[in-house]
């Protein structure tokens, strides 16, 4: 029999009874758009947090003092946090690190600049920063050795402090006073745009020592970045940073040494867990279509069971009727995906617009979207595949007909 003559017989069959038709196909148009919306999110999700990744900076180890709330009680009675003494303790000791950098938040988040004002996160860093977390300088220079050792008052500053602060000015050279203190702005960066949940383009990055000596009061550090040595894996440097903090603190919880890539795995994990959730609640919607599928081709076997009989007395095979009745389960199933794929990538397109607009989701920037085209085929496919399985039973009832009972049917 020819297939392409089965397909035609198919359509024509399933377009004499269209309200019907719609019904069967949806639920497997429920379904896809439903697998395609999620995977969607979740993909976007993830590709954004990738990029996030990226434009910190590549084989990076993040050292902290992170302990939870009961290791806080344990730990907080012999440490305040992570320090520059632990930092010199860590750079003497641990010879597979190579560029390192600390970061040391300030508590001041306004800069001034005469009658200006700009929301700014203001932090003290050390000249390796530009390197580990990836930063260009667009105009001047980044922070010195010399900056470091003589608690000097200068800044580098990121796009948008620049724009808020000194508009068409040249902001190397000028001025701006952050909690009190005067700081000379001596390079501006690129623009990075968001990354962690932080505007990189508001940063304020001053000597370390100078948040320490003239903003802080103290030498805590919030973090230590470092990548390991050239010829030393990124897990060797962690353990060995590991094992010396341990000993130096005599196994003290709280301290964590991590990689950026073992972080993006976590989250990484708990995207394709959230993927799978949502994926089985679509699937409960594509087993209902096919279920819907499977009943509505049983009615078209009998109200078409004279049909077979006379199909059969004039040649037809079993292997025809077969693949008569499964041709068209496919077909109203593939159709259903088509449908399903069109709905699921407008709605996730129209989401991904709609929060753009209102300013929700992770930065106000909207939820990301992003619909891969395996996404996309395999929803196809597996509509198809739904449509066949479900359709074998109806049409082996139909093949099994014996043509002499089927003719006598009214």
């Amino acid at each position: 029999m020819d297939v392409f003559l089965s397909i035609q017989m198919a359509l024509r069959n399933l377009g004499s009874n269209p309200l019907r038709t719609g019904l069967t196909m949806l639920g497997i148009v429920i379904g896809v758009s439903t697998v395609i919306l999620m995977v969607g999110i979740v993909e976007g999700a993830r590709h954004a947090i990738v990029q996030e990744f990226q434009r910190m900076g590549s084989d990076m180890i993040l050292i902290v003092f992170d302990p939870s709330p009961q290791e806080r009680r344990d730990a907080s009675r012999r440490v305040e946090g992570l320090t520059m003494e632990d930092v010199r303790s860590i750079r003497a000791a641990c010879d597979a690190l190579g560029e390192q950098s600390v970061e040391a938040p300030v508590s001041a988040s306004q800069a001034r600049r005469r009658k200006r004002e700009a929301q700014v996160r203001v932090v003290g860093v050390e000249p390796g920063y530009q390197l580990v977390r990836n930063f260009q300088v667009l105009s001047g220079r980044f922070l010195t050795t010399t900056d470091l050792e003589e608690w000097k008052k200068v800044c580098v500053i990121g796009q948008e402090v620049r724009k808020e602060l000194f508009r068409d000015e040249d902001p190397v050279g000028g001025a701006i006073e952050v909690a009190g203190v005067s700081l000379t702005v001596v390079g501006v960066l690129e623009p990075k745009g968001r990354g962690l949940g932080n505007n990189e383009d508001q940063i304020v990055l001053i000597p370390a020592t100078t948040a320490h000596k003239r903003f802080l009061g103290r030498e805590l550090v919030g973090i230590l970045f470092a990548q390991p040595r050239p010829g030393v894996t990124i897990e060797a440097a962690m353990e060995q940073t590991w094992q010396h903090l341990m000993r130096r603190h005599e196994n003290l919880p709280g301290f964590r040494v991590d990689s950026q890539q073992n972080i993006l795995n976590s989250i990484g994990r708990v995207l394709t867990v959230f993927g799978l959730v949502l994926g089985s609640v679509a699937g409960l919607a594509l087993l209902v279509g096919g279920i819907g599928i499977m009943n509505i081709m049983l009615v078209s076997v009998t109200e078409r069971t004279r049909e077979i009989g006379i199909r059969k007395a004039v040649g037809a095979r079993q292997r025809d009727l077969m693949l008569q009745f499964l041709l068209e389960a496919a077909t109203v199933s593939a159709a259903g995906g088509l449908l399903g794929i069109g709905l699921g990538v407008g709605g996730a397109l129209l989401a991904g617009d709609v929060t753009r607009q209102m300013k929700l989701g992770p930065n106000e920037a909207g939820f990301p979207i992003y619909v891969p085209p395996w996404a996309i085929l395999g929803a196809f496919l597996f509509s198809a595949g739904i449509g066949v399985f479900f359709g074998i039973y109806p049409a082996a009832r139909a093949a099994r007909l014996d043509p002499i009972q089927a003719l006598r049917h009214e």
